[in-house]
């Protein structure tokens, strides 16, 4: 599907589709073409290019920073993207806890954080899941007692995306308990310099370093890095998780996959194998159905039962796609990190043919069925909906 659009959205998507040929850094596109790993200092480098338009902080409020773009410009400028082969936004940060500084901080807060995070001078992890509180984060057990002027922490978060760059974590913490799970949940911001904080590695089946367990041990925290009232944080969470919907749809990065797959297997001479032909049009055909769907909801609040679908949709069309690529690629994608290297975060890349960057993308995709919401926690937010 093809939006309809008219001459102002036109123009801005062509402006946003000719900074990233003429003036983003080409290095990163290259980069990301090639399958290399990204550094900290390659995310904060797009970040900045970025917002030399003042596109950074694309979901925030004009007061602080935002651009005050419609759903729709938001959409385009993540599409056009993503087709230019740009390095992802990490959200945490400039699309997790800002919005949330900007709607329930204080001024104070605001002031404090805000800026440093537009202008990319510090680095946001998120602290939700724990070993027992995955898809029941409710039953999060990690404490915060109160003492004087500060929290102390203790307790530990796990699957933490990119905890060894961070300069901040934003964490749910319990700070009492309530006849119901959420109730006694608080918001707490964290230096992750703070004494008694420590940060594990968890390596990726696919040699990359992105997941942690971040573990606290009587972290004093001031309360004064409290967002919101104590106990407001499943509130807090909820706002989170309702801003962002849709933001892990990416749409133009499957249009790109895609594209770039079809051109591969026509080199190849596979279009002519009919059955890999029917499983790439019915990729197509999956990608097209979504596109619309998550179109639509630009304009329309949708129900949480479609929320767990299109999560399913998402997740499932995006392993396709890699699977499909093992399929026409063949043994040239088996190109695997060797476990016994110190340097882990080296490219995957062992040749300069595109299958490693595939089988690199197969074993990181795997994940999506689990972040996120679970696929069964989905089916069963359908389930429920249907049985009304």
């Amino acid at each position: 599907m093809a939006l309809a659009l008219d001459n102002e959205h036109r123009a801005f998507q062509q402006e946003i589709l000719s900074f990233f040929a003429t003036e983003y850094p080409q290095d990163l596109l290259e980069k990301v073409r090639r399958g290399d790993r990204l550094t900290k200092e390659d995310h904060l480098r797009s970040q900045r290019a970025i917002q030399t338009q003042g596109w950074l902080g694309m979901g925030w409020p004009e007061a602080h920073g935002g651009p005050c773009w419609t759903e729709l410009k938001r959409y385009l400028f993540e599409e056009a993207l993503e087709l230019a082969g740009a390095p992802s936004l990490i959200p945490m940060g400039l699309m997790y806890v800002a919005p949330v500084i900007s709607e329930f901080a204080t001024e104070e807060q605001q002031q404090r954080w805000l800026p440093d995070l537009l202008h990319s001078r510090s680095f946001w992890c998120q602290g939700y899941s724990e070993v027992e509180s995955g898809s029941d984060l409710a039953s999060l057990s990690m404490k915060a007692e109160r003492e004087g002027d500060d929290y102390i922490l203790n307790g530990h978060k796990i699957w933490t995306t990119l905890a060894q760059w961070a300069d901040w974590i934003f964490c749910l913490v319990r700070t009492s308990r309530g006849e119901h799970k959420h109730e006694g949940i608080s918001f707490v911001c964290v230096e992750m310099n703070s004494p008694g904080v420590t940060v594990e590695p968890i390596v990726l089946m696919n040699g990359a370093w992105e997941l942690n367990r971040v573990v606290f041990e009587n972290v004093r925290v001031p309360v004064a890095n409290r967002i919101g009232e104590e106990g407001d944080g499943w509130k807090l969470a909820n706002f989170l998780l309702a801003n962002e919907r849709l933001s892990y749809a990416h749409i133009g990065k499957k249009k790109k996959d895609l594209r770039n797959l079809r051109a591969a297997a026509q080199a190849r001479g596979m279009l002519d194998d009919v059955f890999f032909q029917s499983r790439l049009a019915a990729l197509e055909i999956r990608l097209s159905i979504l596109e619309t769907t998550v179109q639509r909801a630009l304009f329309d609040n949708i129900a949480p039962s479609t929320v767990a679908a299109l999560k399913i949709l998402i997740t499932e069309c995006a392993q396709g796609i890699d699977e499909l690529a093992l399929a026409l690629f063949g043994e040239q994608a088996l190109a695997y990190p060797d476990r016994d290297r110190a340097d882990w975060a080296a490219p995957l890349r062992v040749t300069d043919s595109q299958a490693p960057a595939w089988m690199d993308a197969y074993l990181y995709d795997r994940a999506q069925t689990i972040y996120g919401g679970t696929t069964e926690v989905q089916k069963n937010i359908i389930w429920k909906s249907l049985a009304r």
